[in-house]
């Protein structure tokens, strides 16, 4: 099941009380909306004037007390009751449920990085077992970012320098939209992640395959390519000559590259290393300075696997 069928009906607990408190409201303000515009109509063809030359009386009833007290008491309990309700929902969706586990979620321009507690790490895709809460715990690296669940009807901030969290069960199985809700750059629209949702064996078969992927050695420039993607750095570089958010990898090691401000440099392995750890130290020309420091999050293992995954795209 993708989100686009899913979307329409709750796929979790919350959704289904979110789904709940909109109906509600909804349904309330449809019944007062009518009430108040039917009794207009009404009286305004009761007592609209018979014909134009009739003079008639204007009542001098000037006030009533206990109309005026119904039409103040009664909106005051609906909003308090829309209160109510909503205040529930939102602290029961706010409340860790017992026995759920932690991942770590870090946002950076322009993807979601999701830490599992076995330390496993995954770009812009969590999967989770049927039934089993979790409790994002979040990040971000840069600027503020928006997690956003439109299936289960749940969003959360993500900003820097502190963390939030979002709680969350999953109860049907399928694959889920996650999107980005804050503007983070020019990247923005490419911010995009998905949930996947298992049944639970399904869910223990893929990650003891995952944990032994991990483990396999791979040659360097695999190595390095399978980061490229882990990383998202595929999202603004493309290995086939086109030109996206950021220049090109294909034909990139050993080129002169032109940079802002007239220079240029040969791009070797110093200078993929430098643009890794410091993009703003030499910007090409032509690209807007955007791209974040991956100093921290890749070793020099890491970046010997890309130089070497680049050398390959001639």
């Amino acid at each position: 099941m993708t989100s686009a069928h899913a979307a329409a009906a709750a796929v979790s607990r919350s959704a289904s009380q979110i789904d709940a408190v909109f109906t509600f409201i909804m349904a309330v303000s449809l019944f007062f909306f009518f009430l108040v515009e039917g009794l207009l109509i009404y009286f305004a063809v009761k007592y609209r004037r018979r014909k134009a030359s009739e003079a008639e009386a204007t009542s001098d009833v000037t006030s009533n007390l206990t109309l005026e007290i119904v039409w103040v008491l009664i909106p005051s309990l609906v909003v308090l009751a829309f209160f109510t309700y909503g205040y529930m929902v939102y602290r029961d969706i706010t409340t860790p449920a017992p026995g759920s586990s932690d991942i770590n979620v870090t946002a950076q321009q322009f993807f979601y990085e999701f830490k599992y507690p076995d330390g496993r790490l995954e770009i812009n895709e969590l999967r989770l077992p049927v039934g089993k809460p979790v409790k994002l715990i979040m990040t971000s690296r840069d600027v503020i970012h928006g997690f956003f669940l439109p299936d289960f009807r749940l969003k959360q901030d993500i900003v820097p320098g502190q963390y939030t969290n979002l709680y969350l069960q999953p109860d049907k199985e399928g694959t889920y939209d996650i999107f980005c809700t804050q503007y983070c750059g020019v990247g923005h629209s490419t911010m995009r992640g998905k949930l996947v949702v298992m049944l639970p064996g399904e869910y223990a078969k893929w990650e003891a395959a995952a944990r032994k992927a991990a483990r396999v050695v791979l040659p360097l420039s695999e190595k390095g390519k399978a980061l490229l993607e882990k990383s998202g750095c595929l999202g603004c570089h493309s290995t086939d000559g086109t030109v996206k958010v950021g220049p090109s990898f294909k034909g990139l090691y050993g080129r002169e590259v032109h940079l802002e401000g007239g220079r240029e440099v040969a791009a070797d392995e110093d200078y993929i290393r430098e643009s890794i750890y410091d993009p703003g130290a030499k910007v090409v020309k032509g690209f807007p300075n955007i791209m974040p420091t991956f100093k921290g999050s890749l070793s020099g293992d890491d970046v010997a696997g890309i130089i070497a995954y680049i050398k390959t795209l001639k």
